[in-house]
């Protein structure tokens, strides 16, 4: 059991538009530096065992990367951490990309 739960772009729009939560991007300055999904917060995943007290717990958690590996880690660890609702993107930032939905500058 991951302690976490994959979702995918729909639901993350879906997510957005109707609750409250925290998206993360935990990818690397320089893929940042190429767009981010908006209102995402940006920390690396190196960073996330000294940030992630940052985070609200009673939020819901969204994570995303490139592809959904380094977020799938950072979602386990958050969860073994205590926190509750977490979730990782599916297919990460290019997953949301071919969806259609738009970036941002960071």
């Amino acid at each position: 059991m991951t302690g976490y739960k994959e979702i995918d772009t729909t639901t993350l729009f879906e997510m957005m538009a109707n609750e409250p939560l925290t998206l993360v991007d935990v990818r690397n300055d320089d893929e940042v530096a190429r767009g981010i999904i908006p209102g995402a917060l940006h920390i690396q995943l190196a960073m996330i065992p000294v940030k992630h007290d940052v985070l609200d717990k009673q939020k819901s958690l969204v994570f995303y990367c490139h592809s959904g590996i380094r977020s799938g880690q950072a979602s386990a660890f958050l969860a073994s951490k205590g926190y509750k609702n977490v979730y990782n993107l599916q297919g990460g930032i290019l997953a949301w990309g071919r969806a259609g939905y738009s970036f941002v500058p960071k």
